[in-house]
């Protein structure tokens, strides 16, 4: 009896199968990777070093190209920086060139528009026809953005500039045809330190032989040590040149800067002509360079 049923109702049962697997399958879902994560950039921070060292660093602090213990110029725990932002990646229509172009214009029609302004008002002829306005280039933000990024980056090139402007030591060069007070006294305790030192150590092998005069251009540090010495015009004697340029460096230290010569000047230097005299002594004077 039991086949009979299922033959009768065979057709009922296979729907029946039919439905509960079609709704089995469409219960799954299948999702395929997505493949652009995998090329989506990941930041990582890299230090460049410029050394490296057999041995890894215990408890390194940061990650580079090669292995470096105990890297670096100072105690402190610092790191080289820049003050200029970081560069965006190029993209597609982002051209500097493009922006800078349209900025321009922009610029450019702001001045005309300036300059229509502060002239005066002339009647032209009916006859002759009505200026059309000029279109104003339209600014999208991305142009508005890369100007900012730029005027950024100019700003940290400017700071960067200034700071190593101010670094540099401040020179100054003393003339002869106007010398300040504040210099002439400076340079007046200098000129009778080398005349009493270059009198005691005149040369000996141009004692009652060789005379004559050099011109010579020193260079001396806010602390009174030589920075430089150079000849600027010979004696015609090596033995008297070599004298003057021994003389200045047995001389050495002079007086430290005064305030009034500190506050403003780092790096000292003035010309001035060595004359070996007949009396075999040594005088100075000031010379122009």
């Amino acid at each position: 009896m039991f086949v009979r049923w299922f033959a009768a109702h065979t057709l009922w049962l296979a729907f029946a199968a039919s439905l509960l697997l079609h709704g089995l399958l469409l219960s799954l879902h299948f999702r395929f990777p997505d493949a652009s994560r995998a090329f989506k950039d990941r930041a990582l921070d890299i230090i460049l070093v410029n050394s490296r060292s057999a041995r890894a660093p215990a408890d390194a602090q940061v990650q580079a190209q090669a292995n470096l213990d105990n890297g670096g110029n100072t105690e402190q725990n610092r790191r080289a920086r820049t003050p200029l932002p970081p560069a965006l990646r190029h993209q597609e229509g982002d051209d500097p060139e493009h922006a800078q172009k349209r900025i321009q214009a922009i610029e450019a029609h702001q001045q005309r528009l300036a300059a229509q302004r502060e002239s005066p008002t002339t009647i032209a002829p009916k006859a002759e026809k009505e200026a059309q306005p000029e279109p104003v280039p339209n600014v999208s933000g991305r142009d508005l953005a890369q100007s900012a990024l730029a005027m950024a980056r100019l700003e940290g090139e400017i700071a960067k500039e200034l700071d190593d402007y101010n670094k540099r030591p401040r020179k100054r060069f003393i003339g002869t045809s106007a010398v300040e007070y504040r210099d002439a006294q400076y340079l007046d305790e200098w000129r009778r330190k080398i005349e009493r030192v270059g009198t005691l150590n005149y040369p000996e092998a141009a004692r009652g032989k060789l005379y004559g005069n050099l011109v010579m251009t020193v260079t001396l540090r806010s602390d009174g040590t030589v920075a430089a010495i150079e000849i600027n015009r010979s004696s015609g004697h090596q033995i008297l040149d070599d004298a003057a340029r021994r003389i200045v460096a047995m001389a050495a230290p002079f007086a430290e800067f005064p305030p009034a010569i500190r506050h403003d000047t780092d790096i000292l230097t003035f010309t001035r002509t060595f004359n070996f005299t007949q009396r075999d002594s040594l005088e100075t004077k000031g010379a122009k360079r």
